[in-house]
């Protein structure tokens, strides 16, 4: 089995080093993540400026791009083969509800799932990385699981979102498969002036569960479960399609003749 390793906290963080720790002897491993942090970077590409890899210690290789980059750049030339498995994170910090939309640590998984390659993202609920070691073996776990079941060779790719509390091993909760909860919206942006005189404006912290009902992955990980999240990449709104023809044909009928 080949399994390419990404992350959005930077090549050198703890939880990349432990999810690389987990998974290298039970696999054929390779890392290619960002230089740096790139928190919040979803899907972003850079398409207006060269992007280089470098060597990092242990075969690591790091990237001046976003995780997204690096995951591209892997499974269009620089691996020369297509991996089994995509496997992001492990993130420092939850990536449950709306921060799927935002999240490096879901781009980078959602990479490979695009490729048509299964993925994974892993996350820590809490930040600071605490427990750290119970998260990698969890994620080890999973993906043992996922080959033993057969998952990998299905015709269709899956995609996980996968949020650990920061427990020790036996203190775990069950996996817990749940749909996404919604956050409030974020707190007010924050402004101060710059050392030159000029406004500077930071993003405000994401906000409170609106929605951590039972079933979503903010009741489980409250409850000290592994949530467990299938996520796919189609945005439509299904449930509306009927409304919206309605309204393109009354526009239509009332456009002029050509």
């Amino acid at each position: 089995m080949k399994i390419l390793i990404s992350n959005d906290d930077g090549y050198r963080a703890p939880g990349i080093e432990a999810l690389h720790a987990a998974l290298r002897d039970i696999a054929e491993v390779e890392v290619v993540a960002p230089e740096h942090n790139n928190s919040a970077k979803s899907n972003a590409l850079t398409l207006h400026q060269p992007l280089y890899v470098h060597p990092g210690a242990e075969g690591v290789r790091y990237v001046n791009g976003t995780p997204a980059d690096c995951v591209h750049i892997a499974l269009t030339g620089l691996l020369g083969y297509r991996p089994d498995l995509v496997v992001s994170g492990i993130n420092n910090g939850a990536n449950m509800g709306d921060d799927t939309i935002y999240s490096g640590t879901v781009g980078a998984a959602m990479e490979g799932y695009l490729f048509g390659i299964p993925a994974i993202a892993f996350s820590q609920v809490e930040k600071g990385w605490s427990h750290l070691d119970a998260a990698a073996r969890v994620a080890r776990e999973l993906v043992q699981q996922v080959v033993a079941q057969g998952l990998l060779t299905r015709p269709a790719p899956f995609l996980l979102n996968v949020n650990i509390p920061n427990r020790p091993y036996e203190a775990l909760g069950p996996l817990q498969v749940c749909r996404l909860g919604r956050r409030h919206a974020a707190e007010s942006v924050i402004s101060q002036p710059s050392p030159r005189g000029d406004t500077m404006y930071w993003i405000g912290a994401a906000g409170p569960a609106r929605d951590g009902a039972d079933g979503t992955d903010f009741h489980a990980a409250a409850q000290g479960c592994i949530a467990v999240t299938p996520l796919q990449v189609d945005l439509t709104d299904h449930d509306a399609l009927g409304d919206w023809t309605q309204t393109a044909r009354t526009l239509s009928a009332r456009s002029p003749k050509a």
